[in-house]
């Protein structure tokens, strides 16, 4: 199954495990809860998703990589114990708390989270002497003497055979007390997640033109040749980062992440060529409505690669608004939560009478303890915790606004607030408007380069896929994209009726 797929199945056995009867008890006892077994090709995001399932199900997360460990560490040092058994006092070997198990109680001691995951990765890896102890913590779910808590669950990874030698088989016995699940790597998945994490445009537009180098993974003669989703994601990461600090990622640059010297030369020549079109077709000039027959003529004479190029490049403008539009939508959101609360405690009528400073301060305070807890808990994505940030900030802002204004009464204080939020409001209205602007500017562009054409096609689902300009066009009426995505539905439709068809004369 693809990384997606494995994700839900995870999910729902989170929800299985956990869910309690009537007496407190779990429905499944500890003792029948299977651990769950990935086994996939290495950078598919086997380790990534885990940290995903934690944030979203709201529980705790330990992993290890187990081959960085000894069976000292796994499973806790040797003492001596004087015992009485019958009468008679006796001396026996028991064993410190293993590192592992120890860091799950301190999780929970930490984070105040008393469920959760207990993630192992490269679990097949295991040194000859620690190989033991891994199939005993699959049968037993303990380390040495000491089990894993109640409530969290077992969830461990382990690369094929294939691609590390050191890779042991597990017998029958234990594989007979796991769930196995096989992941297998899926670039529409992949480019599902690249969106919403906002992987670079250049990076998911080279794979739409060319999804067989999304994963590759070959033994040649001068050793392992390979491009995979983890080396994609960082290599993104490592683009934006050039584009800020004016350094062009050449070909020296991309195959130190995707190791692949074919792929990686492949697409250096690409990206440099992506740059140019960006300048070249003068986008941003597009997207603000300035059209010039020059590129008309140039893009009528140019290689459908050059075609895509340039329709993915209108698609990354318009997509960074939307996402920007969405943040702000959010982020008014929740600022409208906090004035209402800001209301209740000024006129409210069992307030304190607190200065209305205060009331902002306190609201402020809040706001910080609750990013603090979600932090240290570890349940806060990268975005949700600056939204957090500039929640308290905007929250601080207005406290100081207020103190320098000094409002007579509730009221007053709570009229300044309104012109403070209407601002906020103002922005999110404005940035929706030159969203729609922009919008209207690339089919404007779209129709004239192209027509009714693959390209104007391969906009319209590239809108359909990425989750903020769905929501942009459920508030915003564009009678052009109504109109192609009717007619490509219309399209999908009649290929899978003919496809249908074919099957049944076959």
């Amino acid at each position: 199954m693809n990384i997606k797929r494995a994700k839900q199945e995870i999910k729902d056995t989170v929800k299985a495990y956990l869910l309690k009867d009537s007496y407190g008890a779990y429905e499944i006892p500890a003792i029948r809860q299977r651990p769950i077994l990935l086994l996939g090709a290495p950078g598919i995001g086997k380790t990534q998703i885990m940290e995903q399932i934690a944030r979203e199900c709201g529980i705790g997360l330990v992993s290890y990589t187990i081959t960085h460990h000894t069976r000292q560490s796994a499973i806790g040092l040797p003492f001596i114990l004087e015992k009485e058994f019958a009468g008679e006092k006796k001396t026996v070997t028991e064993y410190t708390m293993s590192e592992i198990i120890a860091s799950v109680y301190e999780k929970m001691e930490k984070t105040g989270l008393k469920e959760g995951l207990l993630f192992i990765d490269e679990i097949n890896c295991v040194s000859e002497t620690l190989a033991p102890a891994m199939l005993q913590f699959l049968q037993c779910k303990t380390f040495g003497t000491h089990r894993v808590p109640e409530g969290w669950i077992i969830v461990a990874a382990g690369n094929p055979p294939e691609y590390n030698k050191s890779v042991r088989e597990f017998d029958v016995v234990t594989m007979d007390r796991v769930r196995r699940i096989q992941v297998e790597p899926d670039f529409e998945v992949w480019k599902e997640y690249g969106i919403s994490v906002e992987i670079h445009p250049a990076i998911l537009s080279y794979l739409n033109i060319r999804p067989s180098h999304f994963y590759q993974m070959e033994n040649t003669v001068d050793g392992w040749q390979f491009a995979t989703p983890r080396g994609w994601e960082d290599l993104s990461r490592m683009l934006k980062v050039c584009e800020k600090i004016e350094k062009t990622a050449d070909r020296e640059v991309i195959v130190q992440y995707l190791q692949h010297e074919r792929i990686a030369g492949d697409f250096a020549n690409y990206l440099e060529l992506y740059y140019r079109y960006q300048k070249d077709y003068e986008i941003e000039a597009i997207l603000q409505g300035t059209i010039r027959e020059v590129m008309l003529k140039k893009l009528a004479h140019a290689s459908f690669d050059e075609r895509l190029s340039v329709v993915s490049l209108l698609l990354s403008g318009c997509k960074a608004g939307f996402r920007e539009g969405q943040l702000q939508k959010r982020f008014v959101e929740g600022l409208f939560g906090k004035m209402k609360e800001a209301r209740g405690l000024l006129t409210g009528e069992y307030r304190s009478n607190p200065s209305s400073w205060e009331v902002l301060e306190q609201l402020y305070q809040e706001n910080e303890a609750l990013r603090e807890r979600q932090r240290e808990a570890e349940l806060l994505t990268r975005e949700q915790e600056r939204e957090r940030v500039r929640l308290s900030e905007t929250l601080h802002a207005y406290k100081m606004e207020l103190q320098k204004a000094s409002p007579k009464g509730g009221e007053e204080a709570l009229e300044l607030l309104r012109g403070l939020f209407a601002k906020e409001r103002s922005a999110y209205e404005e940035r929706k408007a030159r969203n729609a602007s922009y919008l209207e500017n690339a089919f404007d562009f779209l129709e004239l380069a192209f027509g009714d054409s693959q390209e104007m096609a391969v906009f319209v689902t590239e809108l359909n896929s990425d989750p903020a300009a769905v929501a942009f066009l459920e508030d915003y009426s564009c009678e052009r994209y109504d109109r192609y995505n009717q007619r490509l539905l219309f399209e999908q439709g009649d290929r899978e009726i003919l496809g249908e068809i074919d099957e049944l004369l076959k």
